[in-house]
């Protein structure tokens, strides 16, 4: 019987693979042994898949805790994308206009698809089952969503994220003076004694110390910076200005609305409602026209920055633009 021959493809490849293994020390047969004997790789062990399934535990007995549990991971791995870009894009060197574009691009899309999915929460489950099961999760809130606050300094200069009240007097100061006053740490605070819940607490134990590495790595490579850096003279310069605004807008003012959306439905202002936050002011924390956080001030003139997510509010709250 005539043997097939070998396909000449096949040699130049086995070639390739011995000079790379060659330049590790490592012994090619060997891996070649592993090839053969492993088993084909399927789509569920790929993804996990039964063990992300098997990551929901609901506190409670009603159906629509596990809505809730879902929505929140879904938020999460969203997150999880928008840092995985950005931190491409604060560690590329001689970085592009391409490059950059492209990025901006994709930020664009996860938040677009975050802003078009909050109807999962505004309108997916029952009030009365949440009021009962979100009372169940205290003192955890969304408030805790470390993945946002690290989006937020990838994003800009850290002062651009203190209290209004306290940026001009902050502007240059060093990175712990600015972690001291971040414009969400009076965010959840009890509506009564201005004391730091437990919700915030919790949260700043765990992740301050975080936050101020992550300031200090980004001082000079944040978004802002490498568009001021590398950008302002670009000759596609208006292209990505209108990038940052819009990528400005969803961060900032419509996923946040979103987001308040859902609260408002569920959360109106009697006082065992606002406890089902976990004890953070909402109210008075979700709405951009209140913080007026902006990653790129200069690039909003003065009547947007004055009107800062009202037209959005207005659309919000009565469905008309």
């Amino acid at each position: 019987m005539t043997e097939n021959p070998v396909d000449p493809n096949l040699i130049e490849q086995l070639k390739k693979l011995q000079a790379k293994y060659d330049a590790m020390g490592q012994d090619l047969s060997s891996y070649l042994d592993g090839l053969l004997y492993s088993d084909y790789l399927t789509y569920w062990d790929y993804i996990h898949l039964d063990t992300l399934l098997s990551l929901q535990n609901p506190k409670t007995q009603f159906p629509d805790e596990k809505i809730f549990i879902m929505y929140h991971q879904i938020t999460e791995l969203y997150f999880g994308l928008i840092i995985h870009e950005l931190k491409q894009i604060v560690a590329k060197e001689n970085i592009s206009e391409h490059f950059f574009i492209d990025r901006l691009d994709r930020l664009i899309r996860y938040f677009k698809q975050l802003e078009n999915s909050f109807d999962i929460m505004a309108d997916g489950m029952e009030k009365e089952q949440f009021l009962k099961f979100r009372m169940a999760l205290l003192p955890a809130s969304g408030f805790q969503s470390a993945q946002y606050r690290f989006i937020e300094i990838y994003s800009t200069d850290m002062v651009n994220l203190v209290n209004t009240e306290d940026r001009d007097s902050l502007e240059g100061a060093d990175v712990g003076k600015l972690v001291e006053k971040l414009y969400w740490r009076s965010g959840a605070t009890e509506l009564a004694t201005g004391k730091k819940t437990l919700t915030l607490q919790q949260f700043e134990q765990k992740y301050l110390n975080d936050f101020y590495d992550t300031g200090v790595l980004v001082k000079n490579n944040n978004l802002r910076r490498l568009y001021q850096q590398n950008f302002i003279s670009s000759p596609r310069q208006a292209e990505i200005a209108e990038r940052l605004r819009q990528y400005d807008s969803l961060a900032n003012v419509h996923w946040r609305l979103a987001h308040l959306k859902s609260s408002g439905r569920y959360l109106h202002k009697t006082p065992k409602d606002i406890q089902a936050t976990g004890g953070t002011n909402w109210q008075k924390y979700l709405p951009p026209r209140f913080q007026r956080i902006m990653f790129f001030p200069e690039l909003w003139n003065e009547k947007e920055k004055a009107d800062w997510g009202k037209n959005a509010v207005v659309e919000a709250i009565t469905g008309h633009s």
